[in-house]
């Protein structure tokens, strides 16, 4: 088995610079975004705005908890663990989901139950305003995040990038739902963006759900992504077929094993320098993978294995 180092734009010392720099902003960013939602939602007693709250809550755990689960994921393999601790990451995104998915439940309960019933939000000024500054702070996030991926390629901070992006989306909502109530009259439009927000937030949890049970479950790779993969297997002239492939990823790290046809009167030091081409070209297209090889003669296919007492 062969195992190649991604090759990204910074070095190893300084992308590990990059990415803790930019989880820290992560975490700096949600603090402060979370107290100033917290003495919003009191002020305004507002429905959308307890749902940016919560929101926000589970943007901090969420950054603490990655930038553990990353620094995990990231330790080498050990004799407990000869495959890396890669599945860190999808252990971490279930605990997440679990809570996300109780704060969706008690918010879109709540706007339910106060819709038509409850008074408009007060202070309109108040949760504008710092729905405001949350649109601001965020944009800047995302810009210096951005860099950083392009800098480290690192799918930790893409995620996580992706999921402020998404933060946008609640804090316009959360000032419509303040422009409507006070400005235009609709009573009852906070508590129909509560809801929206809730309905939000669980079809997020769900979704990463998916993710991370998949990664647990070693689901294979997307039929376009293994194709690409075989294509590249199958570029080497000497190669009359690929057989028995199997696929997986865990955490950033993907592994690779399949079997080759090669011809029965190769010598061994001819089918090792070829199996040494193939995976320079699979850690080229795939940086970073665990490759496993096993060689057949052309025509052979393995026999099941029969366990005897």
């Amino acid at each position: 088995m062969s195992t190649v180092s991604s090759s990204p734009n910074a070095s190893a010392p300084s992308r590990a610079t990059l990415t803790r720099r930019a989880a820290i902003a992560s975490v700096s960013s949600a603090t402060v975004l979370l107290v100033l939602k917290a003495w919003a939602a009191s002020a305004t007693g507002s429905v959308a705005m307890l749902g940016s709250l919560a929101d926000t809550g589970l943007d901090l755990l969420s950054s603490c908890v990655t930038l553990y689960a990353v620094w995990l994921a990231g330790q080498p393999a050990d004799e407990d663990h000869r495959f890396g601790h890669g599945k860190a990451e999808a252990i971490a995104a279930l605990m997440q989901t679990l809570v996300i998915l109780g704060s969706a439940v008690a918010i879109g309960v709540r706007a339910a139950m106060e819709i038509g019933t409850r008074t408009p939000p007060q202070r309109a000024d108040v949760g504008i305003g710092v729905s405001v500054v949350a649109v601001a702070l965020t944009l800047c996030l995302v810009a210096y995040q951005r860099h950083v991926v392009r800098m480290t390629q690192s799918i930790a901070i893409v995620t996580d990038q992706v999921h402020y992006e998404s933060d946008l989306l609640l804090n316009l909502a959360v000032i419509a739902a303040f422009a409507l109530e006070a400005f235009a009259g609709l009573h009852g439009a906070d508590a129909v963006f509560g809801i929206g927000i809730a309905l939000y937030l669980a079809y997020g949890a769900i979704t990463s759900a998916r993710a991370a049970l998949d990664m647990l479950m070693d689901r294979e790779w997307p039929d376009e992504k293994r194709q690409t993969l075989l294509g590249v297997v199958a570029r080497h002239p000497q190669v009359d077929g690929v057989h028995e492939l199997r696929t997986r990823s865990s955490g950033v790290v993907d592994f690779i094993q399949f079997h080759i046809w090669l011809s029965p009167e190769m010598s061994v030091r001819c089918a090792h320098d070829i199996v040494d081409e193939i995976e320079a070209d699979v850690a080229t297209t795939f940086p970073g993978a665990e490759i496993m090889i096993h060689i057949d003669p052309l025509g052979h296919y393995d026999r099941p294995q029969v366990l005897r007492a």
